[in-house]
């Protein structure tokens, strides 16, 4: 069966007389359970009616991305207030696939080499879940829990991604090495972000890394390594 609910309400209803019912949102990874390894899927709950899902704005605590909003959305609301954020999108997938696919999706899946993990780390995002019960909030680090598996609970679904303001002497960057330029795979992703004092020293440093682990990863002792110093190229290397 399919059911395509139009509010939380109902989704939440759906998803307690049916737990283990499959969510889609985009698809582009779901379809690949049925196309690749011939998996039935008897229930299936599409998210793409519930608005709330699909909500995209940017204001003084930053930006909250629906879980919904598609990557072509994103990657153009970006490319001039979080160009960091539409350069990863840049080399994510072809455009047909980015029509489709989500932030909700491409994080849900849980996947060590998911191409906008590693950046959401570095730049601190807040993952906020929603249930019946309300809202609760974590740490992108907490939402990942192991390989391919996440912080959610039965009953929970992921609504949105808060991505806080930079800040104002930062330096941010995001990498992916594949095999192609895009369309594939990363072997390696990373996202940066390092905050410097006016003398240039290193504040804060917040480096994530995907394909390194079985999980996206901080890279904690690097970070520890670069506090106090005088970012330079030397450093850097």
């Amino acid at each position: 069966s399919f059911e395509m609910p139009q509010d939380f309400e109902t989704l939440f209803a759906l998803l307690e007389a049916n737990p283990a019912s499959k969510l889609v949102a985009g698809g582009t990874d779901l379809a690949l359970a049925i196309t690749k390894h011939r998996e039935h899927l008897p229930h299936l709950v599409s998210l793409e009616a519930i608005a709330a899902l699909r909500e995209l704005r940017f204001d003084e605590e930053g930006v909250w991305v629906g879980a919904a909003v598609p990557l072509t959305d994103l990657e153009a609301a970006c490319a001039e207030q979080l160009p960091v954020v539409a350069r990863i999108l840049r080399y994510f997938g072809a455009r047909q696939i980015k029509h489709r696919a989500t932030m909700g999706g491409n994080l849900c899946n849980a996947s060590p080499i998911g191409d906008l993990a590693p950046l959401l780390l570095a730049l601190e995002a807040v993952v906020v879940a929603r249930s019946s019960a309300g809202r609760r909030e974590m740490s992108m680090e907490a939402f990942f829990q192991g390989y391919r598996k996440t912080a959610l609970r039965p009953g929970e679904i992921l609504e949105a991604v808060r991505i806080p303001p930079l800040g104002r002497r930062v330096k941010v960057g995001a990498y992916k090495v594949s095999r192609r330029r895009e369309l594939d795979i990363s072997a390696v992703a990373a996202g940066m972000w390092v905050e410097l004092d006016d003398q240039g020293v290193v504040v804060e440093a917040r480096l994530g890394y995907g394909g390194m682990a079985a999980t996206p990863i901080r890279a904690h002792a690097t970070e520890a390594f670069l506090r106090g110093r005088t970012w330079t190229q030397p450093l850097v290397e």
